[in-house]
């Protein structure tokens, strides 16, 4: 099943939906940060919320989303593009909690003590946006949903799944996002809200029919119209030009010393693992491009 994300939107325009899918997204994300049966559960929701607020940018946006906690997996980021391009990395993904009552126990493996960060790059220059709001269960989908009332002041509502099959491979990731907008008509909230609470296994439901089932499940017995299919798709955002930068920001005295010292330099992206080396010449070259004429 190809990844992608469906947009909806009540008859009424008051009410509009969003559900995704992102296996194979979440597949090879999870891969390149070998993480623990927790960490890919924790990593395909973000994954999958990341799509959903990614569906929500103009032409050129990107957002960042920061979960930070007091659990093992120290932080985890996930970064989305208006295009459907998505990526995610975790502090100390190799961190394992035990399950509780037979779930998955991401709460305890995120920290239920923290913060989640929504940075915004509007694609228009400038300082980008950003909100802050504490973890209100650690769950990913609650917290998302927390920010978007709290600090975008957009009444909504999350749901994220994701499944292991006995591998330990993602086997479903996915979900959805409800939002009322100006105009809502109270008695679709209260049947959606409904809907909502009755439904069952997210990822069951995205192995069963995909995005667009779930999108059916939500909208039962409110008229609705799709308005969009597009495509989720995985695209790291790194480069030797942001590497050069990120080398730059550490300042001459220590790139010098890194030279002398060290005679080489080797950055890795924290999202794909691309290692950049840097020889002892081409650091050297490096600093004089960097600080033309600080070298003594």
């Amino acid at each position: 099943m190809t990844d992608q994300i469906v947009r909806s939107l009540s008859m009424s325009g008051g009410i509009r939906i969003l559900a995704c899918t992102v296996v194979g997204v979440a597949r090879e994300v999870c891969g390149l940060q070998e993480g623990s049966a927790t960490a890919s559960v924790a990593l395909g929701r973000g994954l999958a919320g990341g799509a959903l607020m990614g569906a929500l940018l103009k032409q050129d946006q990107r957002v960042a989303m920061k979960f930070e906690g007091n659990g093992p997996l120290v932080k985890m980021i996930i970064e989305a593009d208006w295009d459907g391009a998505i990526r995610a990395t975790a502090g100390n993904p190799s961190a394992e909690v035990e399950p509780v009552d037979g779930k998955w126990n991401v709460p305890g493996l995120l920290g239920r003590a923290g913060f989640l960060t929504v940075s915004k790059d509007l694609g228009v220059g400038g300082t980008p946006y950003s909100g802050m709001v504490q973890l209100c269960s650690s769950e990913i989908g609650d917290d998302l949903a927390y920010y978007l009332t709290d600090s975008e002041q957009t009444p909504s509502a999350v749901g994220l799944g994701a499944a292991l099959d006995a591998e330990g491979i993602i086997s479903a990731c996915g979900g959805f996002l409800v939002q009322t907008l100006p105009g809502a008509l109270d008695n679709e909230i209260d049947l959606i809200m409904a809907n909502i609470s009755t439904l069952e296994s997210i990822s069951d439901i995205l192995k069963n029919g995909g995005p667009e089932l779930l999108i059916e499940k939500l909208w039962d017995g409110t008229a609705y119209t799709l308005l969009e299919k597009k495509d989720v798709f995985f695209r790291c955002g790194c480069s030797l030009d942001k590497v050069e930068k990120a080398l730059f920001s550490l300042g001459h005295d220590e790139l010098r010393d890194m030279s002398i010292k060290e005679k080489c330099a080797e950055v890795s992206c924290e999202f794909c693992r691309k290692k950049y080396a840097f020889d002892q010449a081409e650091l050297e070259s490096l600093i004089e491009r960097l600080f033309p004429g600080e070298n003594s």
